[in-house]
């Protein structure tokens, strides 16, 4: 059976159609047609299989033949005909796996594959409310080249955007990595986004990106596949990937900064509504009487733990300068104030969290943003509000942890967010080296 799964797998055009003058001719055409589609299936599904197999490797990071097997349901013989395709491409590389059990043991190492880094880049673009981020990676995440500007990004998005272009353009230079071998960009941006259009589409919160088709103007400018997506969405994607969430199939994240964002990772996948908005958790009204947020409604929790709101109960005994790294890093000493108010964020947090715990029922809640360096000072408070406020179940299992990747998360998310979408571009690229 293997020989036939071989057989089978390395059927080409030519093969097939050699057996149709064997058939009657009044018939001939008919099966001509049938030899045709044949062809055609077989073309399809070796194709289905080896993004079957691509999608192992990059999901695993790295993986035996005999695993890829497992998890695609693949005969072996099947998957190292299609691992050989993926490595003539340039596409996955092999190398011994030193550390394993065949080698503790004195046995022949196994061969690990994994997405040669080098067979694409990828461009992850983060317009913070102040700033633009840009970085260059390999397949692997490794940053190849980064660097920022300062700009106003809320309130001039073109400036944004052409600023962004630049940083791309030179990064790319620095790198060295070949145009025709960029995956495409990832975005990531501190605003609601509709997945569908890629625009942003809550204009009191960045009134100047509302008319801005972001992921076309970008695709024209760079000449690449383009995606956007809320900062607080690919954060939570970054923790899930590379940082505090790595092996935790559902997890709810997050972001405690200036503005408040969450995101949620469901069975593994990053998870966002019907338009894409789901998880935005800082425009939860937690008192009617409160504030007016920049959303249009009153008493959000952004009103209440985001930093702007946390240093004005400060500023009176701590100066009109007050900033929220002065904050964490004063509470961290023992200043009184400064621990109040954030153990009181903490606490706001978590009862606000325990309503999205009870709904989701994550394993894991990372804390990501400025506010998550305050460490215990504030996560703390937050895993007793949660456990106060959530049905006990759901409490007793969840574990609550500061992000590790810092401010360093969206942009990951961003470029992880491409490196995730790069089978079919990887696959098609395939295709056209088996065809030369």
């Amino acid at each position: 059976m293997a020989n036939v799964g071989v057989c089978l797998s390395s059927l080409d055009r030519t093969s097939a159609i050699q057996e149709i003058p064997h058939v009657d001719s009044g018939r001939s055409e008919n099966a001509r047609g049938a030899a045709r589609t044949r062809v055609g299936a077989l073309g399809s599904l070796r194709e289905l299989n080896r993004l079957k197999v691509l999608e192992a490797v990059r999901e695993h990071g790295t993986v035996t033949r005999a695993q890829i097997a497992q998890v695609t349901g693949l005969a072996r013989s099947t998957v190292s005909t299609l691992v050989a395709e993926l490595q003539r491409a340039r596409l996955v590389v092999e190398r011994e796996d030193v550390q394993g059990e065949s080698a503790a043991s004195g046995g022949r190492p196994p061969l690990l594959l994994s997405l040669d880094p080098g067979a694409g880049a990828v461009i992850g673009i983060q317009f913070g409310h102040e700033f633009v981020r840009v970085a260059i990676a390999d397949l692997s995440l490794s940053i190849l080249a980064e660097g920022a500007v300062v700009r106003d990004v809320d309130h001039d998005a073109l400036l944004g955007l052409e600023s962004a272009a630049e940083l791309v353009s030179g990064l790319i230079d620095e790198a060295g990595v070949d145009r025709d071998r960029l995956i495409g960009a990832g975005v990531a941006v501190s605003g609601p986004v509709d997945r569908s259009t890629g625009r942003v589409v809550a204009e009191t919160i960045l009134p100047g990106w509302v008319e801005i088709e972001t992921a076309r103007w970008l695709s024209e400018r760079l000449e690449v596949r383009v995606e956007v997506d809320n900062d607080a969405n690919l954060g939570a994607l970054a923790e899930s990937v590379l940082g505090a969430g790595r092996g935790a199939s559902e997890m709810a994240y997050v972001m405690l900064s200036s503005g408040i964002g969450g995101g949620l990772i469901l069975e593994g996948r990053l998870y966002r509504g019907a338009r894409g908005m789901a998880g935005e958790i800082g425009h939860v009204s937690v008192d009617d009487a409160g504030h007016m947020c920049r959303c249009g409604n009153r008493g959000c929790l952004e009103t209440v733990v985001g930093a702007a709101a946390l240093t004005e109960l400060l500023r009176r005994s701590h100066g009109a300068d007050f900033t929220i790294e002065a904050m964490i890093a004063q509470a961290r000493r023992g200043d009184p104030g400064c621990r109040r108010v954030v153990a009181d964020a903490g606490e706001a947090v978590g009862r606000v969290g325990a309503a999205l715990c009870n709904q989701f029922n994550p394993e894991r809640f990372v804390v990501g943003g400025e506010l998550a360096l305050a460490g215990d000072l504030l996560l703390d408070p937050m895993r007793e509000s949660i456990r106060r406020y959530a049905i006990p179940a759901v409490a007793e299992e969840l574990t609550v942890v500061a992000g590790a990747l810092g401010d360093r998360a969206e942009l990951m998310g961003a470029l992880a967010l491409v490196v995730g979408q790069s089978e079919q571009v990887l696959s098609d690229r395939v295709v056209a080296a088996a065809g030369r």
